[in-house]
């Protein structure tokens, strides 16, 4: 009896581990919107949205009517959405309607990107903070909603003209074209590779390639499979040509490594895990899980 009391004591401990680590997308936050300078707020509408579906889309969002007369309001039309994703995905998948929508709330020096989804079912938080600092946003909160479940790309124009209109800093076509290039790769990978390796992989190579000054086919594609090896996920050569290629424009562009790690901690931070805190990591999970098994099979076995 004090033998299975004492496996049953270990057990519920490691159990109890598990459940107080921290866990992605668990963090529970006040809501940005409430507190918010009205002058910092920027909605950003999809323009064929019904009433209904608006609505939707503000309830989403913790916005009301009332609200949107003292913030600055505008819309993306499904024209601006074929203009700027057509070079990468087909019309058929633009569609015909634009229904993202988006609010940036402009934080204070050192916040920041933060980025929360509301329906949104093709592209993750990380996929939209690497877009981000890639068009050069800093310090802003972006929730991204739909009326109900959508594929969301197309709102990553309507976040950067948001910031625009927001800061007066214009985000020139080759950070736009970037941005939107890097979140149509990164989506369209997370169908075969799990998204947060993706993610991962985006921000160290891209990351290698600002702090590095790589700008050449040979140096991107070493830093790519160094990245996927670190991962310990395979990259098709199909894949890795189209990275290479969006990266030669990010080298182009005039982005600070400090300033990308600034902006997002939190994915800059996975990356320095990387390698062994990664593998151990998984031998703590498969020992728990070994030790429950072997629990339940002294028991029944």
């Amino acid at each position: 009896m004090k033998t299975l009391y004492k496996k049953i004591t270990t057990i519920a401990l490691a159990a109890t581990i598990v459940l107080t680590l921290p866990t992605a997308g668990m963090t529970v936050k006040a809501d940005a919107v409430e507190n918010a300078d009205p002058d910092d707020v920027y909605v950003s509408f999809g323009a064929d949205l019904s009433d209904g579906e608006k609505k939707t889309v503000m309830d989403l969002m913790g916005i009301t009517e009332d609200d949107l007369e003292d913030y600055t309001v505008g819309e993306i039309t499904n024209d601006e959405e074929h203009e700027y994703l057509g070079d990468y995905l087909d019309s058929s998948v633009i569609g015909s309607r634009a229904l993202s929508s988006v609010i940036v709330i402009l934080g204070d020096d050192g916040d920041g990107i933060d980025v929360e989804t509301k329906n949104i079912s093709y592209c993750t938080k990380g996929m939209y903070t690497n877009a981000l600092i890639t068009a050069g946003i800093e310090n802003a909160e972006v929730i991204v909603a739909g009326p109900f479940e959508i594929t969301g790309t197309a709102a990553l124009v309507g976040a950067m003209k948001a910031y625009s209109e927001l800061t007066g800093e214009e985000v020139s076509e080759e950070s736009m074209d970037a941005a939107v290039n890097e979140l149509v790769v990164t989506s369209q990978m997370a169908e075969d590779i799990n998204s947060e390796d993706v993610e991962q992989l985006m921000a160290f190579v891209k990351a290698k390639v600002v702090e590095e000054g790589l700008d050449n086919d040979e140096a991107i594609s070493e830093a790519i499979d160094e990245g996927a090896k670190q991962l310990g996920i395979s990259v098709t050569e199909e894949e890795k040509q189209t990275i290479i290629s969006l990266m030669k424009k990010i080298s182009k562009l005039d982005l600070d490594i400090d300033s990308m790690k600034e902006q997002a901690k939190d994915l800059f931070n996975k990356l320095e895990d990387m390698g062994i805190d990664k593998e151990q990591a998984k031998n703590f999970f498969q020992k728990i899980l070994e030790a429950l098994q072997n629990f339940f099979n002294s028991i029944f076995g």
